[in-house]
């Protein structure tokens, strides 16, 4: 193999290692950026969803205790407008979900899926959590899920879950005596729990990652092109010049034409070395000539 194809082939080699290594590198900062991206997303909808149960406890169920004593009313429970008001949202970003879902729930709706159980129990078993990230695959795709615990944290939550004889007869009437009781001040009961779909993020990151890629191989053959192209000219087409004249001399065509090379890089300094040498086997053997 020539060195022409030598270097290109080490070139080569090395460009398919370094471009393996910065796919790598690519990856998982486009990976992480989609994951930070959905994370910030997941946790602006669970700030809403907490604003939205903040004002109905503050401002909304207040007014409505006198009614509550006259028929139940849902929209003053935090948690029912809360995920009410999702299912508006809902009907755009169908792929995008909110629940609370609870270990004991009054409206069985609520209860906790097993995966839901899973976090609820995390939350119980560590006070200290204030909030879970899990990426999940589910049979319709990628989600990140962020949960947040849910605590019975006021006594107007005992009030309606510490035990049937003190909840409100609307509510029983409504949903019986059966479940959403027992509940204890300061107990995690639930989550909130934002689920988002990470198909499309992924999906950028992806052909972000091809695009990256591609501009990388683009360089790669521009650069290619170049370094060929330089080593053509300013070493091969030389080097190849000098070995041919070499040539010659060696079979004593010693008026063979000088290499002219104008440069003082190392194919100049071995172009003046090669005609020294020329010109001292042209002078001995004239001088053997001129003895004989």
């Amino acid at each position: 193999m020539r060195i022409r194809g030598k270097i290109n082939l080490t070139l080569c080699a090395a460009f398919a290692v370094g471009l393996g290594l910065a796919g790598i590198g690519a990856y998982k900062v486009l990976i992480d950026n989609a994951v930070e991206n959905s994370v910030r997303e997941a946790r602006i909808m669970i700030e809403s969803a907490s604003a939205v149960r903040s004002y109905t406890a503050e401002s909304i169920s207040p007014l409505l205790q006198q009614q509550m004593k006259v028929a139940f009313l849902p929209y003053a429970i935090p948690s029912f407008v809360a995920q009410t008001n999702f299912h508006t949202v809902q009907k755009k970003l169908p792929e995008y979900s909110y629940r609370e879902p609870t270990l004991n729930p009054t409206n069985v709706n609520d209860r906790a899926a097993d995966w839901e159980a899973d976090i609820v129990n995390d939350f119980r078993n560590n006070p200290e959590k204030t909030e879970t990230i899990v990426i999940r695959d589910t049979p319709v795709g990628t989600y990140l899920t962020l949960s947040r615990p849910l605590k019975a944290s006021s006594q107007s939550c005992q009030v309606c879950h510490s035990t049937p004889d003190v909840a409100p007869p609307t509510m029983i009437a409504l949903y019986g005596s059966q479940n959403g009781f027992g509940w204890k001040l300061g107990e995690t009961i639930g989550a909130q729990v934002v689920s988002i779909p990470m198909s499309a993020p992924l999906e950028r990151a992806r052909r972000t990652l091809l695009l990256v890629m591609a501009a990388l191989a683009a360089t790669f053959v521009v650069i290619i092109a170049i370094v060929d192209t330089l080593l053509r000219a300013l070493v091969i087409k030389p080097v190849v010049a000098i070995a041919e004249m070499a040539d010659e001399v060696s079979m004593g065509k010693l008026d063979a034409p000088v290499f002219v090379r104008n440069s003082k890089d190392e194919i100049g300094t071995l172009a003046v070395s090669f005609n020294r040498m020329r010109n001292s086997l042209q002078n001995a053997i004239t001088m053997l000539e001129q003895q004989t």
